[in-house]
C-alpha cells in the first residue's frame, strides 16, 4: 500500500525509481569457539577476496568521477587488504584462540587502530586508522553476509535513501544512476542539498522519517518541487507524477532557449547571473546553462577530496581550469572555507563546543598563514588566464580584511620580483557575519566587492543552526530583519561605487529575487540549474515595479507578509 509523507524541497525536479538504502547495516556477532579452524581460516581468504573486487570497484568509480588523485585513498584500502601480516594475524588469532573469524578480525583490526591512533605526532600513520577502520567494515560484511551500501557501486537507476549524505557520498554519485535523493535529516542549505542542486538531481531532506518508511527495492517518487514523497505508488499516482516529470522537463527546454542571453529585466535593465561550483568538475553544468560568471568557487572541496594539503601546483591547476572555461567571464574564488561541519581527515582540527561560531575559513587562514599564502599564490598565478576575484569567507572585523589582503599584497609582491605573469585581481569578503553586514560603509572604502552569502547570515542572524530540524522554521529568507541587512550592504556598495553579489541560495529564489532585484543587487549566483530558472523571471518583471515591492518588504513584519507581497507583485 502506497505511503505518503513530506520532507524539504531540496533539488528541483521529479524523482522515480527503485530505493537504494544508504544505511549501516547491523554488523554486530558473537563471538564462539569453533573446532575446525582451516575453514574459519578458510572464511577469512573469501572476506578479503570479497572486499578487494569491491574496493577496485569502488576505486574505478572514483577515478571515474573524481580523478585520480582523489582515488588513491582506494589503494591504500586494497594495500590493507592484502597484506600479509595481517591476514596471517587473523589467522593466527583463530588458531591460537580458536575464536570465529569475525572475532578475530575485530579483536586484529582494534589492536592495529588503537596503535595508529596512539601516534598523534604522525598525522600519516593516524589516517591508517580510518583506512583500517573502513576496511574492517567491508571484511566483516562479507563475513556476515551482510550488504554494505556504497554509493560508488550503483549500477542501475535508484533514489538513494539516507540518514543524511556527508558532501564526500554526495561528490561520489553518478548522474546516470542516482536519480533522486531522500534523507531524514538536513535542510535546503544543507551540503548535500547544495550538491543535490549543483548535480541536477531531484532531492528532498529532513523527512525525518525516510529510512523508517522506505524498504530497499520498492518504487519511490520523490517531488524535489513540493517536499512530496510517495513510497510504492499506485498505477494512477505513477502516472500523474510520470507527467509531473515530463512537464518539468518540457520547462527546463523552455528555459534552455535562454542560455546565450543576456539577464536583463523587462525594463531593460541589466544583471549577472552566475553559478556556484565546487570544483573544475562543475564546469559542464556552468557553461550548459549560459552562466554569466562563476559567483563562488568553493575550494574546501580540493582540501576535502584530497588526502594531503593540495600543494600550490595542485591548486594553480584546478583554479586555472575553471578561468580559462569561463573566458574572461569573472571567477569568484572562495579562500578555504575549513571547519564547521567540512573536516578534513589528514588535519585534525581542535574540538570545540561550537565549531560553526569557532576556528574555521579567515580565522584558520590567518592563523596557519603558510598554508594560506600558498593558496593565494597558487590563485595569483592562476589570474593570468582569465578574470579572477578572491573572496575572503567569514570576515567579522575590518583587520582580519587588512591582514588577509597584506598578506595578498606580500606574496603578489614575490610573485611580481620572481617574474611570475599574474592579471588584474579584485578583492571582496563573504558577508555572513552580522557584523560585518552592519558595517558594511566601513568595508566598502576599502575593498572592490561584497558577495552575500546568505545560508550563514541568515543562521548566524536569527540564531539558529541551519542543520538541525528543531530550529528550521527560524530559515526565514525574507525575514524584513535579514532584508535591510542585506539592502544595507547593497546600498554601501553602490555609495562606494563598488559591486555587490550574492552566492547563498537566496540567489536563485523565486520569492527572494524579484525583492532583490528591487533592491538593485548586481549579481545573482546559484546552483548552474537555477540559471536559467532565473533568467526567465527577471525577463518577466520591471524594476521600477520591484523597487516599490523591495520598500514594502522592508517595512514588513514577518517573513509570511512578504511572501505575500510578493506574491501579490508577481501575478
Amino acid at each position: 500500500m502506497a505511503k505518503n509523507f513530506k520532507g524539504i524541497a531540496a533539488s528541483n525536479g521529479v524523482a522515480i525509481a527503485k530505493a537504494y538504502l544508504l544505511v549501516d547495516p547491523d554488523l554486530s556477532f558473537t563471538k564462539t569457539t569453533i573446532t575446525d579452524v582451516t575453514a574459519e581460516q578458510a572464511r577469512v581468504d573469501d572476506a578479503l577476496k570479497a572486499a578487494s573486487a569491491d574496493v577496485e570497484i569502488i576505486k574505478r568509480k572514483a577515478e571515474k568521477n573524481l580523478g585520480a588523485d582523489e582515488a588513491q585513498v582506494f589503494e591504500a584500502h586494497l594495500m590493507v587488504l592484502s597484506d600479509p601480516e595481517m591476514s596471517g594475524a587473523f589467522k593466527q588469532k583463530i588458531a591460537d584462540d580458536k575464536v570465529n573469524a569475525e572475532e578475530a578480525v575485530k579483536e586484529v583490526t582494534d589492536m592495529y587502530i588503537s596503535m595508529f591512533e596512539a601516534m598523534t605526532d604522525n598525522a600519516y600513520m593516524q589516517e591508517r586508522a580510518a583506512d583500517i577502520r573502513d576496511v574492517t567494515k567491508r571484511i566483516l560484511s562479507h563475513l556476515l553476509q551482510v550488504t554494505l551500501p556504497n554509493p560508488a557501486l550503483i549500477d542501475e537507476e535508484v533514489v538513494l535513501v539516507s540518514k543524511d549524505l556527508t558532501p564526500s557520498d554526495t561528490a561520489q554519485l553518478d548522474r546516470q544512476f542516482v536519480k533522486g535523493i531522500l534523507t531524514d535529516l538536513g535542510g535546503r542549505t544543507a551540503h548535500a542539498s547544495i550538491m543535490a542542486r549543483t548535480l541536477e538531481i531531484p532531492a528532498v531532506v529532513g523527512s525525518d522519517v525516510a529510512t523508517q518508511e522506505v524498504t530497499d527495492g520498492v518504487t519511490v517518487i520523490v517531488d524535489g518541487l513540493t517536499g512530496d514523497v510517495i513510497v510504492d505508488p499506485d498505477a494512477d499516482t505513477l502516472a500523474t507524477y510520470q507527467q509531473k516529470a515530463a512537464d518539468y522537463s518540457a520547462q527546463r527546454a523552455e528555459w534552455a532557449l535562454l542560455k546565450d542571453q543576456q539577464s536583463v529585466s523587462a525594463d531593460g535593465k541589466t544583471f549577472v547571473v552566475g553559478a556556484n561550483i565546487g570544483s573544475p568538475k562543475d564546469m559542464a553544468a556552468v557553461l550548459e546553462n549560459g552562466s554569466e560568471g562563476v559567483g563562488l568557487y568553493r575550494t574546501e572541496f580540493l582540501y576535502m577530496e584530497s588526502d594531503h594539503l593540495p600543494t600550490e601546483d595542485e591548486q594553480f591547476e584546478a583554479y586555472k581550469a575553471v578561468v580559462e572555461k569561463m573566458a574572461g567571464k569573472p571567477v569568484t574564488v572562495r579562500t578555504m572555507d575549513i571547519g564547521g561541519d567540512k573536516h578534513l581527515s589528514y588535519w585534525k582540527l581542535p574540538d570545540e563546543e561550537n565549531p560553526f561560531l569557532g576556528y574555521r575559513a579567515i580565522r584558520i587562514s590567518l592563523d596557519q598563514t603558510e598554508i594560506f599564502r600558498t593558496q593565494l599564490r597558487a590563485l595569483l598565478r592562476a589570474s593570468a588566464y582569465g578574470n579572477l576575484w578572491i573572496m575572503f569567507p567569514m570576515i567579522a572585523t575590518l583587520a582580519e580584511f587588512r591582514a588577509a589582503k597584506k598578506l595578498y599584497l606580500e606574496e603578489r609582491t614575490k610573485l611580481e620580483n620572481d617574474g611570475v605573469a599574474m592579471g588584474e585581481v579584485k578583492l571582496g569578503i563573504m558577508i555572513e557575519i552580522p557584523a560585518a553586514a552592519v558595517l558594511a560603509d566601513k568595508f566598502a572604502k576599502e575593498l572592490d566587492f561584497f558577495s552575500i552569502g546568505t545560508n550563514d547570515l541568515i543562521g548566524y542572524t536569527m540564531a539558529a543552526d541551519r542543520g538541525n530540524d528543531k530550529v528550521a522554521y527560524l530559515y526565514q529568507p525574507y525575514n524584513p530583519s535579514i532584508l535591510r541587512l542585506i539592502n544595507n550592504v547593497i546600498e554601501a556598495a553602490h555609495k562606494e561605487g563598488k559591486f555587490v553579489a550574492m552566492c547563498g541560495e537566496m540567489a536563485g529564489d523565486p520569492v527572494a529575487v524579484p525583492v532583490l532585484m528591487g533592491m538593485g543587487l548586481d549579481e545573482f549566483s546559484m546552483s548552474a540549474p537555477s540559471v536559467l530558472q532565473t533568467r526567465s523571471l527577471m525577463k518577466k518583471l520591471n524594476t521600477a515595479d520591484m523597487k516599490l515591492l523591495a520598500e514594502k518588504a522592508l517595512d514588513a513584519e514577518t517573513n509570511d507578509e512578504v511572501i505575500a507581497l510578493v506574491e501579490a507583485a508577481t501575478k
